[in-house]
């Protein structure tokens, strides 16, 4: 599957937290190319996550239009989202927790992905057994994915998100829990997988070395996305 691009036109996000309206994104507009890779950085609470998880459908925009190719994503049904999260988006949340199976190993994790997606990939050392291998997981292949830490988890997370070849990979702080060594191999796949499939990447990050390996990066503060550097 080749790139999706990505657009969103004037989204507004807003949530109820406490008896209080909190706006979480204050009229977003952004473009990322199909094939091209994007960072969004920004202080914690600033909204990062949430441009993800509207995107997957995870949430609903209070206002504006999402765009994922030709897909309006504001405007599909629920059914209508999760056909595009087994197809040709892929997420992946910083809390692996949120989308593996506990009681399941990690290669059955990624199965199930693989055959939700309907057509993963055969080629030598890019299905289940093959990911898991680059991503330093083939001697906790067969353990339920509850008794792996939290970098074990996020690698399995990650395999799960790329088994399929997604047009649209979406990862919210995918080197989060990863040593220098993991975090350096991740990045090197993610840019292996790209270039192979022409995916697009989306992805928040608080760290400067992911950052810099994306085509663009962009800021957000308090729901705004603001030049680099301003106050």
């Amino acid at each position: 599957m080749t790139g999706l691009a990505v657009r969103l036109r004037s989204v507004v996000h807003e949530y109820d937290a406490e008896g209080e309206r909190v706006r979480a994104l204050r009229g977003v507009d952004l473009d990322v190319p199909a094939g091209s890779s994007c960072a969004v950085v920004g202080p914690s609470g600033s909204g990062k996550s949430t441009v993800l998880h509207l995107l997957a459908g995870l949430a609903r925009p209070t206002a504006g239009e999402l765009w994922v190719g030709e897909h309006a994503v504001h405007a599909l049904t629920e059914r209508q989202l999760g056909a595009l999260r087994s197809g040709s988006v892929a997420v992946l949340l910083q809390s692996p927790g949120q989308t593996l199976l506990p009681w399941a190993t990690a290669a059955e994790n990624v199965e199930l992905v693989r055959r939700a997606g309907g057509r993963g990939t055969r080629r030598a050392g890019r299905g289940t057994a093959g990911l898991l291998d680059r991503l330093g997981l083939a001697g906790v292949a067969d353990r339920p994915v509850a008794g792996l830490s939290g970098g074990e988890q996020q690698r399995v997370a990650l395999a799960a998100a790329l088994v399929h070849r997604p047009g649209l990979l979406l990862a919210d702080e995918p080197t989060s829990q990863l040593d220098r060594a993991t975090r350096d191999a991740t990045l090197a796949l993610l840019d292996e997988v790209r270039r192979e499939s022409g995916a697009t990447l989306l992805l928040t990050t608080h760290d400067p070395a992911l950052a810099a390996t994306a085509d663009a990066v962009v800021h957000l503060r308090d729901g705004h996305l603001v030049a680099p550097g301003a106050a």
